[in-house]
């Protein structure tokens, strides 16, 4: 088979969760497949090439245009070529070893503009219709641009879908009328690195001088945006009085939109410290050294950070909403995110009974070379 896959998601240096879970699963499906031809296409004016990963295998082939991205968006938007013609012409000018008549499969690892010919089968993962949800929690920018890749259309376009949890799926059928039959539930995976760093011996020195850590702290990670609901954590830690007992909150993470009033929040509570951005490899021993972690989000796909807590066997307290709860076991402490108080109480609760172990048991339902054997099966089937 030939297979067309977007990789725009892979061209930033600093990946957000769609870029993990592209990376992720490709990562996965090349060890896997080493027999069907693989098309990654990207478009950049900019030389990213740097930011890729390095897959150099025979049957996986970079296919990149050098549009201006707003440009080449309009023309997309405006149907002026397809996507699929597009890479085939610039396989068969650019690589002498291969040449494509047709392509199979034009895979999407998230919603984008896409203007696809009626030869080739679209497949798209949908992580979530949060957007749908919460459009007070989006800028009018990014409600703009879902506007206009028409999330609706593009779903029922599709040859089928891909979603991470069964709530995603079963939003698709509520929201969008989608048929079921026509959606797979894939859970992601745990990567490959963050086990292997989550297995090193930490440096607490270091990462205390890195990222000016106190000595004990509540711990958050995620971007700042509004649907996180960073400000109820904020709100419950300070009426939680947890920094007369020197316990911090330490709040990690790249500032998304419309998050002016969570920096606000955090300059003027005392106790509650903003590190930014988090290296990959420190991560696990940032959830290690935490006295527990906090992700009471409004809404998630899936909640890629509430998986990596557990895994690093730290407490955990989320949401009671949307797919955290496919993720957590019993021991895990859910929460109205609307609810202030029930939050502050759970924040002390888990604290003055935090055990040193926490167990897991769900941990092989979430594995990377499993989500990559049934996206294959479903793409050969």
């Amino acid at each position: 088979m030939n297979i067309a896959i977007d990789i725009r998601s892979l061209t930033d240096k600093k990946r957000t969760g769609v870029g993990e879970y592209t990376y992720e699963l490709l990562d996965s499906l090349f060890a896997l497949d080493k027999e069907n031809n693989y098309f990654l296409f990207y478009n950049s004016f900019k030389d990213v090439r740097d930011s890729l990963p390095k897959w150099l295998q025979a049957n996986v082939h970079f296919v990149a245009t050098k549009f201006p991205n707003k440009i080449f968006n309009i023309l997309l938007l405006l149907k002026i070529f397809n996507l699929d013609k597009l890479l085939q012409s610039q396989v068969n000018k650019k690589l002498t070893s291969t040449r494509v008549n047709r392509l199979d499969y034009w895979f999407s690892p998230n919603f984008n503009f896409t203007n696809l010919s009626k030869d080739t089968k679209h497949v798209l993962t949908v992580h979530d219709l949060s957007f749908e949800f919460l459009p007070s929690c989006f800028s009018k920018k990014m409600l703009l641009w879902h506007s206009l890749i028409k999330t609706r259309q593009q779903v029922h376009k599709a040859h089928f879908v891909f979603t991470p949890s069964q709530n995603t799926k079963n939003d698709l059928v509520d929201i969008y009328h989608l048929n079921p039959n026509s959606i797979k539930v894939l859970y992601p995976g745990i990567s490959k690195k963050f086990l292997q760093f989550l297995s090193q011996n930490i440096d607490r020195e270091k990462l205390k001088v890195k990222y000016n850590l106190p000595e004990k702290f509540i711990f958050f990670l995620g971007t700042l945006e509004p649907r996180k609901n960073i400000l109820s954590i904020i709100e419950a830690y300070r009426k939680s009085n947890l920094i007369n007992k020197k316990i911090h909150l330490v709040i990690a993470g790249t500032r998304g939109w419309k998050y002016d009033k969570i920096i606000s929040s955090i300059d003027n509570t005392r106790g509650v410290n903003y590190i930014g951005y988090v290296d990959a490899e420190d991560k696990p021993a940032l959830y290690k050294l935490a006295e527990l972690f906090v992700y009471p989000s409004l809404y998630e796909g899936f909640g890629f950070p509430v998986l990596e807590a557990l895994i690093s066997q730290v407490p955990v307290i989320t949401s009671n909403r949307s797919s955290l709860s496919e993720i957590v076991d019993d021991g895990v402490k859910l929460v109205n995110p609307h609810n202030i108080i029930e939050l502050k109480n759970s924040l002390l609760e888990v604290i003055k009974n935090k055990k040193n172990n926490v167990c897991f048991s769900k941990k092989d339902k979430f594995d990377w070379d499993k989500t990559a054997r049934e996206f294959l099966e479903m793409l050969v089937n």
